[in-house]
Parts: C-alpha cells; structure tokens; sequence
C-alpha cells in the first residue's frame, strides 16, 4: 500500500509507471507527495477504480498490466496512415504491430492490431528493479512484435532468467548484463539499446550510422539482460518477508542487514563472475589471500564451476547457440577487457582497439583474481572466439544513475559494431 509521505524503489516505480502511461507524477524521485497522490487519483478515474489517490493492489495490478493490443477492423477507403492518425499512433508503430502488412493489400474486414500509444518505456532515472525489467520487456514485446521474447532459465529464488533476440540473420552475437548486483545499471544500459534499437527499426531510420533494418536481416543479437535478478532486488530492497537464504545472507555479510554497498554475488551468496570453468581452480586457490572463507558478497567461486543455476543457465545458453562475439557488461572502470591466457588472437585484438575507439575506453587485460573463471574468460577459452568484459562507468559501485546518460552514449555504437562486425 503506497501513498502520501512513504519513499522508495516502489514509489518510483509507481511514479515511472503513471509518467509511461500518460498520467504526470512530477519528478521521478521515489517520494509520494501530492503530484503523485494527484496522478494516482487521475488515473483511478481513468480505469473506472476508486480514485482514493492510494496505490493499492487493484490500482497497481492496473499499472503493471501491459495493455494488449486492441483490434480494428479496415473499412471501405481505410489506408495504414488514416487508421494510425485516427488512433494516435505513428505509421511505423502501427507496420510494427502488423508485420508484413502495407496499404496496398488492406482488405476490407481484416483486422488490424493497435498498439498501446505512449512515450518511451524503458525509465532510465529509478533503480532498476526486477520488477521494472519484467514490465519493460513485455511492454517493448507489446509495441514492437517483431522482439524476441524467452526464458533461459530461473533464478535460485525462481526469478526468470528473460532473453531478448534482435534481428533473424546468421551472425549471431550475445550481451549480457548484472553479473554482479551492485552493477544493475548495466541493464539498463541493454535495455535501452534494446528500444532504440527496435524504435529505428520500426521506423526504417539510422542509428549513428548504422541502419537497423540492415543489422536485422545480418545478424540476431542475443541479450540477457539481468543475470543476478535475485541479487539485485537484495542490494535495492533489502531482506523481505519469505526469503529462505535469510539469517543466512545475514551471517554471510558480517552480521550487517545492509547490503546496498557492498553485496555483487547471487542470493547464496557466490559471485557469479567466478563461477566459471575457467581456471576455476586457481580463482579457488586465490580466495584465501583476499580473505574469501565461504558464501560472502564477493568473489567466493562456488563449490565447483556452474554450480548456481544463474551461471549455468548462461553457459547452456551460450553452447546452445553459434556466437561469434560475446559481450559481458560490468561496471566501472571505463575500460574494455579482451584477452584470457593468452588465447584471443590478433584478430580478438583489433576489434577490441575499433571499441576503444568507438567508446572512449581503455583496452586492457585483467590481472590476479579478477583473471580467472568469468564468462569472457570462458568462451574465449571453449571456443576461441572474441569475447570481452566491458567496464562502464566511473567511481564506487553502484554508480548513481546520474550517469547512465554518459555510460549509453559511450556504449550505443560499440553495440551496434559489436552486431556486425564479425557478420561475412
């Protein structure tokens, strides 16, 4: 039950929520003051609710629910520009919902689907919690059908493992995000190349240079979006009710209940960064001298590689697949990781100089813990192809989302290089 004075993650998400929908909050500050009370009350009236200006669970189930696509059926004169005018949405999001239909074949009697009209969807402003990403990904599945929309897998608390498929060429690539929980901004980092991305697309228009529409039928880019679900609803709302890793987590974080500063592994309590068949051995070897004992925040390996089911879920979706490139998304340090042991090749090599350039960052090698059973380290050993680490942002982990405008600006044209450049 949210309503006037409280403050948090779900204020904000309820605020980000009411700005998608049309209905003005105010800033998107995570504090329920009287805009937001006054946004809640319009739109209660709006949905026919009981406009009390309280976001309880009939008003937040209407939030969240994703409004499926109304259906029209084309009249006699009707073209694909005058039913899109008369709705109020764009030509292209209209073609998006309909794939393969145009003017020149509309029958009279077909019917049509209508898009959600709206700004952007994917908030870059609020703590990214599961619960944003859930609803983002299925209002982008939504207003662009033409997105890939999957489960990999699940979580140790049974959070879904979601991947987004961009594109149906045969250079198929893979990023992924938020290995580690303090690094969530990485997600939305994908998250909003995911929806520019798709807006280009459907729109037929250029990204930096890049045409969507091109990359569309070159290749399909793979995304994970949030590895560490679990992990991050920990660093961004703390212990809650059900949780059976309680007392646990607890112990586990010297006695602190206080895990948004320092908490980067899974929910038991091992750093998935570490956790795989990669030199696992000597990252196992190497806990010792940085004080690691057992479960902790950070760089405790696990009992053995893949052993959480975050980890493995990753990998089995990697060796289901044919990846040329893979990309690991952390944060910070501004800096580009390409090499393992010494097995990535000249060729691993230039691309990694043409994303320093592209994005301003250094190309480096990992040295000590950091160098052993991560996922580049992984696939680059498996199957001797490119994969990098890529380091954004500045500063102490987590990074405000203050600089998310700086991280996307740096990232959006190494993604989309990242998307061709190893297509023949």
């Amino acid at each position: 039950m949210l309503k006037v004075g409280l403050r948090g993650n779900d204020v904000a998400e309820v605020q980000a929520l009411l700005k998608q929908r049309g209905f003005d909050p105010g800033p998107v500050d995570g504090i329920f003051g009287t805009k937001t009370e006054q946004a809640v009350r319009r739109f209660q009236n709006a949905r026919g609710l009981s406009a009390d200006g309280i976001v309880g669970p009939l008003t937040y189930q209407a939030l969240q629910a994703t409004s499926a696509p109304s259906t029209y059926t084309v009249q006699p004169g009707d073209s694909l520009y005058l039913i899109s005018s008369r709705f109020g949405i764009s030509l292209g999001a209209l073609m998006a919902a309909n794939p393969g239909v145009s003017s020149y074949d509309l029958q009279i009697g077909q019917r049509l689907n209508i898009p959600a009209a709206g700004g952007d969807i994917v908030t870059t402003t609020i703590n990214y919690t599961y619960d944003v990403l859930n609803w983002d990904i299925w209002s982008l599945k939504d207003r662009y059908p033409a997105l890939g929309v999957g489960v990999a897998g699940q979580s140790v608390l049974g959070r879904n493992l979601y991947y987004l498929r961009l594109g149906s060429g045969p250079n198929q690539v893979f990023f992924n995000a938020s290995h580690h929980s303090l690094e969530w901004i990485t997600t939305v980092l994908l998250m909003k190349f995911t929806e520019n991305f798709l807006k280009a697309y459907t729109a037929g228009t250029a990204i930096r240079g890049y045409r969507p529409r091109d990359i569309w039928n070159r290749s399909s880019i793979y995304i994970i979006p949030m590895v560490n679900p679990d992990g991050i609803e920990l660093v961004l709302n703390g212990l809650r009710s059900g949780n059976p890793y309680d007392e646990s987590l607890i112990r586990w974080n010297n006695g602190s209940t206080n895990f948004s500063r320092v908490w980067q592994a899974n929910i038991r309590g091992v750093d998935l960064n570490h956790n795989y068949d990669a030199s696992w051995q000597l990252s196992k070897q190497a806990e010792a001298a940085y004080g690691i004992t057992g479960p902790g925040p950070t760089r405790y390996s696990g009992p053995y590689p893949e052993s959480e089911p975050e980890s493995r879920t990753v990998a089995d979706f990697t060796r289901a697949r044919d990846f040329r490139l893979v990309i690991a998304y952390h944060s910070q340090g501004e800096v580009i990781y390409w090499n393992y042991q010494n097995m990535a090749g000249a060729a691993a090599r230039n691309i990694g100089e043409r994303f320093s350039a592209v994005s301003g960052y250094a190309l480096d090698e990992t040295t000590g813990i950091a160098s052993y059973a991560g996922y580049k380290d992984w696939f680059i050993e498996r199957y001797r192809r490119p994969g990098y680490t890529v380091e954004v942002g500045s500063g102490t982990n987590p990074l405000p989302i203050s600089q998310f405008p700086q991280i996307y600006n740096a990232n959006e044209e190494l993604l989309l290089l990242a998307s061709v450049i190893t297509a023949s």
